[in-house]
């Protein structure tokens, strides 16, 4: 069975930085996609930053310059550093990761189960 686990949400104040982890726990033959979405109260979920087995990123917008999105293969982890944070980041954060389980598999969506994060002015 595979787990995502996130840890690293918490409260900061605006300017502030914290960083999320998340671990893949259980065997995957291969990680593709590994990425972070977000939601606040009452906002639909979104796109926060992926990327790619490769190594290439994306990341929404309104997080550009200020997140970082990183991963450690050899640990299936997927980090994102937040810095310069606002009230508008509050949210929560969840892990998300697509891969496969064996090679003749297709891949398969993977979801945490969300951390919080607070900024307040």
């Amino acid at each position: 069975q595979v787990q995502l686990v996130e840890s690293g949400g918490g409260s900061v104040q605006t300017g502030g930085s914290l960083r999320l982890s998340c671990a893949v726990r259980g065997r995957l033959f291969s990680i593709n996609r590994m990425a972070w979405y977000r939601q606040a109260p009452g906002k639909q979920r979104e796109l926060v930053a992926e990327i790619t087995s490769g190594g290439s990123t994306n990341y929404a917008d309104s997080v550009k310059d200020r997140f970082t999105v990183s991963r450690d293969n050899a640990k299936s982890t997927v980090y994102l550093q937040m810095n310069s944070l606002k009230p508008e980041d509050t949210a929560v954060y969840y892990c998300n990761v697509l891969g496969r389980v064996r090679l003749l598999e297709n891949d398969q969506l993977y979801w945490g189960q969300g951390t919080q994060v607070t900024v307040s002015s």
